[in-house]
């Protein structure tokens, strides 16, 4: 491991306050090489967190954290900020059972003030951080830190709108990794940003100003925009100023000369909100990382020296895969389909169909309540829209899918991919809600895939369907290995099926854990329980024949699904209250996500902690008969 003589003696941001600026650059880059070290052990999110070293060691240097609030917008970018805020110990824990979040988290840390891994949050918290310091007449500073792909989604202009009508201070730095809004010119670009952010700057201009403060309204109008566009037209600004926010750069992110410099002149200043513009490198320092930022962005364990990502064998194709090559299949036969996704092409399959149908293919950028309704608009016109969007970020358009989807009854047609438990990514990118928000809804199909057949065949199903919105939800990772078959047909919306039959116990599966339920039925029969094993594969409508043909059969009836409370098991009780399959002395239980937030973990070990394993399901029967598991081991 390379020595980091100076970064071992940080434990917190106060140790670098004497610091000179040569020891500062010595500082950052013994961060990046303890970034780059730590996740080629854990894997992790490696790009976004090299490319802001130098400005999260600027930051720290320069303002008084934990006092001041440093929020970071997704958090994927924050492993530097971990490695000095006291965690750089347990950073090869990071995404593990019990180890750190691979995002900020407040449980975690004083100096994780919000919690973030979904996008363009950041501005709007700090203004909440803001007024709240504004009420309390304390005087300390709130920086938002966002990248210029958080930028895109509507949530942040909306912040900048509220923010920029305010004289609340508040510090928004845009970190400009990718789509550089006005790329940095050498050192005028410096020049200009260190000028208008310094003391003479701001003397003069509030000079002028108080030069106009008695004149006609008419001129103190000509005169602000005067000043205003003349900035800008230098550091291409003006477009910020126009939200009411004081502009400040291009800044090269890596130049520690340039930037502390600028922090400092923006410390200093006294009313209103700032944004500095910050042109930084994804994977800086890193030459891997710096040739590949998509392959980067995210890592499994990779070698340092080559760079070499490890890989394991993959048994079937990802659930995702198969979305995609379905899709494109389908494509093939209908040039109506057209596929959308919310800045998540390579996660939703999406990628591979654009590079099959580039003009058919639109990545309409973090803005998912614009996915929705850019599909809704597609499919009122004759379209057959896909709209590939993650279960937990389709919970930011759910308005959108209530509105302007489901009230108009039109077909589009919702691919809910990471439907579930996740994993390392955690809580806050599980798929937990998507059964219960979506399947409360009038004229929507509700589908889980329990096999990549069943996937194949609910995209046909899906294609087939225009009489108003389907949506289908499946897994993370590896399909089961069950194959497809050559030519995939729509199901019969609204019909389960039987994978095996039983007399006394009945496990009603929806979705993933039917590979569970079967282990479980093997382990009932053996224990003297024959077990039937149904797949529900619609939630909505309901197979509600199939529902009552368990009840009416079997001494106990268990629902499963890899979502939260209010789910399937609820629609199956609903259903069978509604038959008066209740009253009829039959036993129903639902397993369901449990009804907290699980953190991250293996997945194997999550489903344990879940109880959604096939072990829990024998508990569970067990536990309704009133019969004790080791004594019917004992018989066996």
């Amino acid at each position: 491991m390379t020595k980091t003589p100076l970064l071992d003696t940080v434990n917190f941001p106060a140790d670098i306050k004497g610091f000179s600026r040569e020891q500062i650059k010595q500082l950052a880059d013994e961060v990046r090489t303890e970034v780059i070290d730590a996740v080629s052990v854990t894997g992790g999110h490696l790009g976004a967190g090299l490319g802001v070293v130098e400005l999260t060691v600027a930051i720290h240097a320069v303002f008084d954290t934990p006092d001041d609030k440093l929020i970071w917008d997704v958090g994927h970018q924050c492993y530097p900020h971990k490695v000095l805020t006291g965690r750089r110990e347990r950073m090869r824990t990071i995404r593990k059972g019990g180890g750190l979040s691979g995002f900020t988290k407040r449980a975690e840390s004083e100096y994780d003030p919000f919690g973030a891994a979904h996008s363009s949050t950041s501005i709007s918290a700090g203004m909440g951080f803001a007024t709240a310091r504004d009420l309390d007449g304390r005087h300390n500073h709130i920086i938002s830190v966002i990248g210029d792909g958080s930028i895109t989604a509507g949530m942040a202009y909306e912040a900048m709108n509220n923010a920029g009508a305010t004289d609340s201070r508040q510090i928004v730095i845009l970190n400009d990794n990718d789509m550089s809004i006005a790329p940095p010119v050498g050192a005028m670009s410096h020049l200009l940003s260190r000028t208008v952010s310094s003391g003479g700057y701001q003397a003069l201009r509030g000079a002028a100003k108080s030069m106009v403060k008695g004149a006609p309204r008419p001129i103190k109008s000509t005169a602000k925009k005067a000043e205003e566009y003349t900035r800008g037209m230098f550091t291409g600004g003006t477009w910020f100023e126009e939200l009411g926010f004081f502009y400040v750069g291009p800044v090269d992110g890596h130049d520690l000369d340039a930037l502390i410099p600028v922090l400092e002149n923006v410390k200093k200043m006294k009313d209103g909100p700032v944004l500095v513009h910050v042109v930084t490198q994804k994977g800086k320092g890193y030459a891997p990382a710096e040739n590949s930022a998509d392959k980067y962005h995210g890592v499994s364990k990779f070698n340092v020296v080559t760079g070499e990502q490890s890989k394991s064998v993959a048994n079937a194709p990802s659930y995702t895969k198969v979305f995609a090559e379905s899709l494109i299949s389908e494509a093939r036969k209908d040039d109506k389909i057209v596929g959308i996704t919310a800045a998540m092409p390579g996660g939703t399959g999406m990628k591979e169909f654009g590079q099959v149908f580039p003009e058919r293919m639109f990545d309409v950028g973090i803005a998912e309540q614009h996915a929705v309704t850019f599909a809704a608009g597609l499919a009122a016109d004759g379209y057959k829209p896909f709209c590939a969007i993650y279960s937990t970020f389709l919970q930011r358009g759910y308005d959108q899918v209530v509105h302007d989807v489901a009230i108009q009854n039109l077909p589009v047609r919702f691919a809910m991919d990471r439907a579930g438990l996740v994993g390392a990514d955690g809580p806050t990118h599980a798929g937990a809600f998507d059964i219960s928000f979506m399947g409360c809804l009038p004229n929507m199909v509700l589908m889980a895939a329990a096999d990549e057949n069943d996937l194949a065949r609910m995209v046909a199903t899906a294609v087939a369907r225009d009489d108003g919105p389907t949506a289908f939800r499946y897994a993370r990772g590896e399909a089961t290995g069950a194959g497809i078959e050559p030519n995939p047909q729509p199901l019969e919306i609204g019909k389960g099926r039987v994978l095996r039959e039983g007399s006394s116990i009945a496990i009603f599966s929806y979705g993933t854990r039917l590979g569970e339920a079967l282990i479980a039925a093997e382990k009932l029969d053996q224990l003297g329980l024959s077990t039937t094993v149904a797949d529900a594969r619609f939630a909505k409508p309901l197979d509600t024949e199939l529902l009552c043909r368990l009840a009416d059969e079997h001494e106990v009836v268990i629902t499963i699904e890899e979502g939260s409370v209010g789910g399937f098991g609820a629609f199956c009780l609903h259903a069978l209250a509604d038959a008066g399959r209740l009253d009829a002395g039959v036993k129903i239980r639902t397993m369901t996500l449990p009804d907290t937030f699980i953190d991250q973990d293996s997945p194997e070990l999550m489903y344990k902690q879940a109880k959604l394993d096939a072990d829990s399901i024998v508990e569970k029967v067990f536990e309704v008969i009133g019969r004790n598991v080791a004594d019917m081991q004992g018989l066996a």
